[in-house]
């Protein structure tokens, strides 16, 4: 349970990655720029948003300096176009500290998407959505009150948008947008939404993923051993389940997030109903 150095450098290299391209995106045709925001930003941008799910979690300078990680995960924030590492870190930790529990527990869909997305081709469009989902189950579910850092996260974002227009133009501020958007939506990456915690299996509730993604995704798939151990940076989650193998190795896992968005879509016994939901009790400590 130490901090991941490491975690500093590929995130400050992951964010000048995109603003070059940025630079070279400005004077693409329009399909050009949509192709690569799918091909290499989306990659870029999800991976970055995990960046800032381990510094929500203090990996970057460690428990003793939140601070630091609170004013570096802004930095992290600034490629993906939309104002979201305060407010992530604060329903992040109701998410650990209270899995599955009703109206605490963000990650759970609400009624109406449990309800409304249903089909096959419901499902689809809401696995292409998700990004949206996310954003806005926050307010229905758990709404809190804006504190500074949220004012400062939005503010040094909308500022950074306009930076990039002004000065790279509109097709740049679209590709990171349509980056972010697709990134998070129908796409390999994106699998792991839906393998973490939704119920293809009675009595299993989190799963982990073993496969070659975990390379751009600071080992998120590793996620029972995250949840036993959040304070372990993601570097080290596989020698979490390698020192404990007896515990890990037994229960079951995805080694593809391709194939658990198929079964998810086409499967018509999974919804987004398919999640443990708990009534909380006794005394509730928020973020």
């Amino acid at each position: 349970m130490k901090p991941d150095h490491n975690l500093i450098w590929i995130t400050i290299m992951m964010v000048f990655t995109q603003l070059v391209a940025f630079y070279l995106v400005r004077d693409l045709d329009w399909k050009w720029v949509m192709f690569w925001a799918y091909a290499f930003g989306s990659c870029v941008n999800h991976s970055t948003t995990l960046a800032i799910h381990e510094v929500s979690h203090n990996s970057a300078f460690g428990q003793s300096k939140s601070m630091w990680n609170r004013w570096f995960g802004m930095f992290a924030n600034l490629p993906i176009g939309v104002p979201y590492s305060i407010s992530f870190k604060r329903y992040h930790m109701d998410h650990h500290r209270y899995l599955g529990a009703d109206g605490i527990d963000v990650d759970i869909p609400t009624d109406f998407e449990g309800w409304f997305f249903c089909t096959t081709f419901r499902k689809l469009m809401w696995v292409i959505l998700q990004p949206l989902f996310y954003a806005f189950r926050p307010l229905f579910i758990n709404p809190k009150p804006i504190t500074y850092l949220e004012i400062i996260n939005t503010l040094t974002q909308i500022a950074f948008d306009i930076i990039i227009y002004y000065f790279l133009g509109i097709k740049s501020l679209v590709y990171m947008l349509a980056a972010s958007l697709l990134g998070l939506g129908l796409h390999p990456i994106s699998g792991h939404f839906i393998a973490e915690h939704y119920m293809f299996l009675k009595g299993h509730e989190t799963y982990s993923y073993y496969g070659p993604l975990n390379l751009l995704t600071f080992n998120v798939g590793y996620h029972n051993e995250h949840h036993d151990f959040p304070s372990i940076p993601g570097k080290s989650l596989p020698l979490v389940r390698k020192i404990a193998a007896e515990y890990y190795d037994n229960l079951p896992h995805y080694n593809s997030w391709i194939k658990v968005l198929y079964d998810f879509v086409v499967d018509d016994t999974i919804s987004p109903y398919s999640r443990v939901k708990r009534h909380q009790k006794g005394q509730v400590v928020l973020e």
